[in-house]
């Protein structure tokens, strides 16, 4: 049986983050809370949790202030961002900075569960940074950006190119959606955005992997792309 997933809500105003606590303990999480940004920066870096539900305007640090930090001693630790701020810009940061999903208040109970559910099953499956793929022609090289070819030949990856590699690649034998390669690749909220960038980045990948017959990199119909579990380094 797996352990009860433990949220941690930084949230300033009490009505919110009271509402926001009575929905997740109804729901069977288990809750953590905190009054403002100090004490949001102090437990986000000290507790252990499974997923950080975050407002941003709040005392003494911001949302982005605490998600900035976190990044530094806690990559990798899932965020949810909750903020009346909805502009674009303010979305794109947020997406940018690392979080994994951004709700603009007012919210429903329903759409928030909903999210949080949506992201506590993605960071189950999250593995750790990986620096090395190989594949039936060669090995891609993560830090040198490049890949090497068993024949002796070299070609180089650009920094979405690895980027992009790199996260289907960790997540080897699962079909990845466009909507989770743009928030987590692109840094972007996939609302309203289209796509093809991500198709042609495919199709540039598959040319450098000499993955003519998509054996390596596959379109998997109606859900996104897949890797394959790679050969033993």
């Amino acid at each position: 049986m797996n352990p009860t997933p433990t949220i941690l809500v930084v949230e300033d105003d009490h009505g919110v983050r009271q509402g926001i606590t009575d929905a997740l303990n109804f729901s069977g999480y288990h809750v953590l809370q905190a009054k403002d940004g100090k004490e949001g920066m102090e437990m986000a870096l000290s507790c252990q949790y499974n997923l950080l539900m975050l407002d941003i305007v709040m005392p003494y640090f911001t949302g982005f202030d605490i998600l900035e930090k976190l990044n530094e001693v806690r990559s990798g630790q899932p965020v949810i961002i909750l903020s009346a701020k909805g502009r674009e810009e303010d979305r794109v940061k947020g997406l940018t900075m690392g979080a994994d999903d951004y709700v603009v208040k007012p919210f429903s109970v329903r759409e928030m569960l909903a999210r949080v559910d949506a992201v506590l099953r993605r960071s189950t499956e999250r593995p750790a940074e990986i620096q090395e793929f190989a594949f039936s022609a060669g090995m891609a090289d993560f830090s040198r950006h490049e890949i090497r070819y068993e024949d002796g030949g070299r070609q180089d990856l650009s920094e979405r190119e690895v980027e992009l590699l790199r996260y289907l690649s960790a997540n080897s034998g699962r079909a990845v959606d466009r909507d989770e390669i743009l928030r987590h690749v692109w840094g972007l909220d996939p609302k309203g955005i289209s796509t093809r960038t991500i198709d042609m980045h495919v199709a540039n990948l598959r040319n450098k992997l000499r993955d003519q017959d998509q054996s390596v990199l596959t379109t998997v119909r109606g859900k996104g792309y897949m890797v394959k579990v790679p050969l033993p380094a």
